[in-house]
Order: structure tokens, then C-alpha cells, then sequence
């Protein structure tokens, strides 16, 4: 799962993104608005959690242009301000809930977790493909009985394929998805990604499910 936290202090977005990253998570942080609308535009993000006070753009502006660009990407908006007319305000422009700062950052990672159940993509906590099971909750990998320790790395391009299962994924996609925006990452670290997870989870077994379609990209069916 992908998270873009947007938010002007710098202590609270460090803090909520350690969090975050510790519940594995990847996480992009922008500290404006116009940096924010155009992460958030352009990147593959399963959640937004959004400043109400930015400077260059404000929180509720951001979240308006994202709606009317047609991006459905939930919205989760953190203001210091619990009055009910911004609350009505975030809710109009298309914000999909509300966080009052100080918040505990077990509120906001439950929120974080009904919203992305509620996403377009709906958010299954155990996955299953064949003989192959995920659970992500708590992040166990388990094929024939048998638990496969990944890296973190590893675990999130599996995740992504079997969330994805029977559609061809690119590389692109998966760096999307798995990598941090500024991460500086090339095609060719995706295959060896990949290269790992078939000695985990596809060679000690009789059926190989990661696939290749060569030149577009990997599917796991």
C-alpha cells in the first residue's frame, strides 16, 4: 500500500511516515499544496492524507482540483481546526474523512485502513492465489503450509501482483507503486526483485505462478 502525506511540519509528516513505513507502508511526503496536487495527480497512491493548512495551496483546494481532475484517490484531510464548518468544507470539496490534530497515530492508521477498504480497489486483507497465501495484516506469506520470509521490498512487489492477479503488470507500475517517488530505481532492480521471489515462492514448489510476458511486463495467476 502507497500512502502521500502532505503536510507543512516537518515533525508530524516524519513521525507519521516512520509509523507508517513500520506498518509497511510506502510513503511520499510533499510540504506544500502545489507539490502535494502534483504527487497526488500524477502518482499511484491508495491514500491521501492531507494538510488542511498548506503554504502555496491550501488543503481544500488540493483537494478540489484532485476531484475535478477525476482522481477518487481517498482523501484523508488533518487540520488543527475541529470546527464543524471545515469539517463541512473538506466534505464538500470531496475529502473522504476528517482528522483532528493532536490524533493518535492508532486513530489515524485505523482510518487509514477503513479508507482504503472503501477505495475503488477494494482492499482484501488476506490474499490468495493458488496454493499462495498473504495476509497483510500480519504479513505473513505462506505457500503449502510452508511461512516464505521476505524483505520488505519483496513483499510489497508480491502484494502489488496479487492484487493485481490475472492482469499483466509493467515495471513502471510496479516502481510506482512500491518505490518512493525520489526513489532513484531502474527496470532492471524490478527483475531482480522478481528473480527473488520466484526462488522463494515459485521454485521449492511444483507450480511456477509469477509469469513473464515478455515485453510488457509480470503477472502472477
Amino acid at each position: 500500500m502507497k500512502v502521500l502525506i502532505v503536510e507543512d511540519e516537518h515533525r508530524i509528516a516524519s513521525s507519521i511516515k516512520k509509523g507508517l513505513e513500520m506498518e509497511n507502508f510506502v510513503v511520499d511526503v510533499a510540504y506544500d499544496g502545489v507539490e502535494g496536487l502534483d504527487l497526488a495527480s500524477t502518482g499511484d497512491y491508495d491514500c491521501v492524507l492531507l494538510d488542511l493548512m498548506l503554504p502555496g495551496m491550501n488543503g481544500l483546494e488540493v483537494c478540489r482540483r484532485l476531484r475535478e481532475e477525476r482522481i477518487h484517490t481517498p482523501v484523508l484531510m488533518l487540520t488543527a481546526k475541529g470546527e464543524l464548518d471545515d469539517k463541512i468544507k473538506g466534505f464538500d470539496v470531496g475529502a473522504d474523512d476528517y482528522l483532528t490534530k493532536p490524533f493518535s497515530f492508532e486513530e489515524l492508521l485505523a482510518r487509514v485502513r477503513a479508507l482504503t477498504r472503501r477505495s475503488q480497489t477494494v482492499f482484501h486483507p488476506v490474499l490468495e492465489v493458488d496454493d499462495l497465501r498473504l495476509d497483510s495484516r500480519s504479513f505473513e506469506v505462506i505457500r503449502q503450509g510452508v511461512k516464505i520470509l521476505l524483505s520488505r521490498k519483496e513483499y510489497a512487489v508480491l502484494e502489488y501482483l496479487m492484487r493485481n492477479r490475472g492482469r499483466v503488470v509493467s515495471k513502471d507500475e510496479i516502481i510506482s507503486h512500491v518505490w518512493e517517488y525520489d526513489a532513484d530505481i531502474l527496470p532492471n532492480t524490478v527483475e531482480v526483485f522478481i528473480k527473488n521471489l520466484r526462488r522463494k515462492i515459485d521454485r521449492p514448489f511444483e507450480r511456477n505462478l509469477i509469469k513473464t510476458v515478455r515485453g510488457f511486463g509480470y503477472k502472477i495467476d
